[in-house]
């Protein structure tokens, strides 16, 4: 598959990846051939470099400082020169209509910096529809020479810049989080956790819904109320079982993150 270069385009597509071989392809296929694809590998051992470059993509490599420092680096350091970034996780599948919208209106949008995707996840195949707490949204649209990434206690460490001006865009993404892989989920979540736990905000951040609700409740309790939040408040039990094993790993991953956060203090 040939894609084009970096040179004069209006909007590039970024990937970060690491060990993403078994999730990009399909990722990859959801893409309008006529974006060029910036992978930004931070270590892989896996194929993700060998899919990525026969999908056409554009591959560059930089140790892994966290989500903020690498979304940055992409910006100032990958050679992109397009007006407008748009940044995919490995795991995620955006519409037709989302790029449809960007030709038709995103592109030619002064008032906006970045735009809040929404999302809808997707467990096990299954689409949730109550137990994550909708909307959910990410910084995904981003303006390439106004947009900066920050260090958060929350967002798997990263939020932009408060003084950005921002709009939602109400066009979800299928966010496959979770394949049945509980082990390997585990395995990232504690490294994410671990992030967020390590964050030093520096005050310039966007403050998110997520960051005010937990300032709202002590460190000790906040698994349980992360449980309760997706499984009752939210109402995943509607979800089946799906929702219960999404609102457990949420509340396994909230005690995971306050306990390295604990651990952490000098």
């Amino acid at each position: 598959m040939m894609r084009p270069g970096l040179d004069g385009a209006v909007l590039t597509i970024v990937i970060l990846t690491r060990n993403e071989a078994a999730r990009l392809p399909r990722c990859l296929a959801a893409i309008p051939e006529h974006y060029p694809v910036l992978v930004l590998d931070s270590g892989s051992d896996d194929d993700t470099a060998a899919i990525a470059a026969a999908h056409g993509c554009i591959i560059r490599t930089n140790p892994w400082p966290g989500f903020a420092a690498q979304r940055n680096f992409s910006l100032r350091e990958c050679g992109i020169t397009s007006p407008w970034v748009l940044f995919i996780d490995a795991d995620e599948i955006y519409a037709p209509g989302f790029f449809d919208w960007f030709e038709r209106d995103g592109r030619h949008r002064d008032d906006m910096d970045v735009g809040q995707v929404t999302s809808i996840l997707v467990f096990k195949g299954q689409p949730l529809h109550h137990a994550p707490g909708y909307p959910i949204l990410h910084p995904r649209l981003v303006r390439r020479d106004r947009t900066c990434f920050v260090p958060a206690a929350t967002g798997h460490g990263e939020t932009i810049a408060a003084d950005l001006h921002q709009q939602v865009i109400d066009i979800p993404y299928a966010h496959h989080f979770f394949d049945g892989d509980l082990v390997g989920w585990l395995r990232k979540h504690v490294g994410l956790a671990a992030q967020e736990a390590a964050a030093r905000e520096t005050g310039s951040g966007h403050v998110t819904a997520r960051r005010r609700l937990a300032a709202m409740v002590p460190g000790p309790a906040r698994a349980i109320a992360r449980f309760l939040y997706h499984y009752l408040i939210r109402g995943g039990f509607r979800d089946g079982r799906a929702g219960l094993e999404y609102a457990l790993m949420y509340g396994w991953y909230e005690m995971t993150r306050q306990l390295l956060e604990r651990l952490q203090r000098p």
